[in-house]
């Protein structure tokens, strides 16, 4: 049984998910980010004094053993002009704050959660705080709050919290025993990096004998990672706390000039290494579709990729 380790948040962590849950012979756990603090999730948190949930719920949908049904139950949003007290929340966030409030324990709330959804693997919070993500630019504005981070144009140097945070044991104990780490795909910043920067966390990465592979974002992310190079963010990842790169997987298509210039239209463009020779080996694969005219990571071709990696990691 190899032990798998995923760290993230947001849609990327949930496209890993998504594509590796099936893979015979894996225990699969997946450390989330909680510090959103947007829309549903961050109407919730404030009003329950929660840890965010919009990721884990997410998660909990990509690994969920009858996923097509139960993510429509999950996702469904009310709409705001029906409901002023209820407009904009996600059915699966309030289903999670509800069994945190009947038991008294998030963690036991998720436990609860996934066993109604027979999900497959563990979801496990990397703190169980309120927290509150902060951003240094390079010219020392602060930009506090989640997802005001992406909001500002100016280049971000760290990212921090406002306190000390503690871990969930549960976190520190999957990576300390971990056979293989992932991190990514997604936001650099906003989901990958606000696990790592807890100090246990951090420490536990450092002591860990697991591989730690990264999977590199495809596009560079308007108001986080403009002009970033594969480089690039993988020392974002070493300077934030993780010392330790093994590999890094990137995506090894061509793209039509018609949807690079959509991305360019948005600030946005293609990530590439500038040298081949790094202290990490870097695996080239196909990993995205472009389907619907974006390019998107591809939970199949994750999943292809992967079984891949196992072989020669």
């Amino acid at each position: 049984m190899t032990r798998v380790t995923v760290i993230g948040g947001g849609k990327g962590q949930s496209v890993i998910l998504r594509g590796i849950k099936n893979i015979e012979g894996l225990d699969l756990k997946a450390i989330v980010s909680v510090s959103d603090d947007g829309g549903s999730t961050g109407r919730l948190r404030s009003e329950f004094s929660l840890p965010a949930m919009g990721d884990i719920r997410n998660v909990m949908v990509a690994l969920s053993s009858s996923e097509p049904l139960l993510s429509h139950i999950m996702e469904f949003r009310f709409d705001e002009m029906d409901s002023k007290t209820l407009g904009g929340h996600s059915l699966g966030n309030l289903i999670l704050t509800a069994m945190a409030q009947k038991t008294g324990n998030f963690m036991e709330a998720i436990g609860d959660v996934s066993k109604i959804l027979n999900v497959k693997g563990e979801i496990i919070p990397s703190s169980l705080e309120e927290l509150t993500l902060l951003a240094r630019m390079e010219d020392g504005t602060i930009v506090r709050g989640e997802s005001n981070i992406p909001i500002f144009s100016n280049k971000i140097k760290e990212v921090f919290y406002d306190h000390q945070v503690v871990a969930t044991k549960e976190a520190v104990h999957a990576i300390v025993n971990s056979d293989i780490i992932i991190l990514g795909v997604g936001s650099l910043y906003t989901s990958i990096i606000p696990n790592i920067i807890i100090p246990e966390i951090r420490r536990a990465l450092a002591f860990t004998k697991a591989k730690i592979v990264y999977y590199c974002n495809v596009m560079t992310q308007p108001g986080e990672t403009n002009g970033y190079s594969g480089e690039d963010h993988v020392q974002a990842l070493i300077r934030h706390g993780c010392q330790k790169i093994d590999a890094v997987i990137m995506d090894n298509n061509e793209f039509s000039n018609e949807i690079i210039e959509k991305y360019g239209e948005e600030g946005s463009e293609l990530v590439r290494f500038k040298q081949e020779d790094q202290p990490y080996q870097i695996f080239y694969d196909d990993l995205v579709s472009t389907d619907t005219g974006l390019i998107r990571h591809d939970a199949s071709k994750i999943e292809a990729s992967f079984r891949k990696l196992l072989e020669v990691i």
